[in-house]
């Protein structure tokens, strides 16, 4: 798919409106909570323990547009000023010890909007992952695009394959960008696999449990933490928006009226101290 000027101009423009975005820090080397500390390592901040934090975060980043609006900006300044918000969420993340992030970036029903707002989307993922796969690599971050790749324009495709054969040995955080992603569509071709394996005598139907059909589900290729401790939505909408619908049956939720581009440090401390402030009994009680 090539770009139309008009969106390779609103790409180029959108640049200055983020005006969050920082001189970027210094190689983080990644450490397991119980290393003791090292140089160039971010501390896990007080009021934080470091020993109940969340093995996967989730996120769904939402209100771009609306940040936009809010600044007598175009609908494309606010999807530029994703990126900045995402870049700080990993490094944070990277840096206190988190195993699994998965960002939830544009989803099934977003096909359905304007074309040049769609194409604009596609060019700003695919700069952002242009933009860090570097970063990536040296800090141990291991991408993978997960949804209906299919539908992906060419170009795009081609960044995250290569990104994803880049930090594929990659091991301390493992990074999900959610694009084109349907929970439901999710669920649908996990029972396809299942119900494919059975008609060949792979498998036999009363076989099958909760744990086989979540290793057929896209979040399984993270393997150790394919669900979502905690889940994150700004904007001050809630709901999942057909996100994660099967992983996240025990997922703490935590909304916030922030929206996504304004999305930062505090707002995630804010998050992880609501998550370590959870009773998580998963339908138990405790005596």
């Amino acid at each position: 798919m090539q770009l139309s000027l008009q969106t390779r101009n609103a790409l180029r423009a959108a640049s200055p409106f983020q005006t969050r975005r920082t001189a970027a820090p210094p190689c983080l080397r990644i450490r397991a909570c119980t290393d003791p500390p090292a140089e160039g390592i971010l501390p896990v901040p007080a009021g934080l323990r470091a020993e109940s934090l969340p093995h996967h975060v989730a996120v769904i980043m939402d209100g771009n547009s609306r940040w936009a609006r809010a600044r007598g900006m175009p609908t494309s300044a606010g999807h530029a000023a994703l990126q900045p918000a995402l870049e700080e969420t990993v490094r944070l993340s990277c840096a206190w010890g988190i195993r699994v992030l998965t960002a939830f970036a544009f989803s099934h029903q977003n096909w359905d909007r304007p074309k040049e707002e769609v194409d604009f989307c596609m060019a700003v993922y695919n700069r952002f992952i242009q933009d860090n796969v570097a970063q990536f690599v040296r800090e141990g971050i291991r991408l993978r695009v997960i949804g209906d790749c299919s539908r992906l324009p060419t170009y795009l495709q081609k960044t995250a394959q290569n990104a994803e054969e880049e930090t594929s040995s990659n091991s301390q955080l493992d990074l999900m960008l959610a694009i084109g992603y349907s929970g439901r569509t999710d669920i649908l071709q996990a029972c396809g696999k299942l119900a494919r394996k059975v008609h060949s005598k792979l498998l036999r139907p009363e076989d099958i449990d909760e744990s086989l059909f979540a290793d057929e589900l896209q979040t399984s290729w993270t393997d150790e933490f394919p669900c979502p401790d905690l889940l994150i939505r700004t904007s001050g909408e809630l709901r999942l928006s057909n996100f994660l619908l099967w992983q996240s049956a025990y997922s703490e939720l935590f909304f916030t009226d922030t929206l996504w581009p304004d999305f930062g440090k505090a707002e995630y401390l804010q998050a992880l101290m609501s998550f370590q402030s959870r009773d998580r009994r998963f339908g138990k009680r405790k005596l």
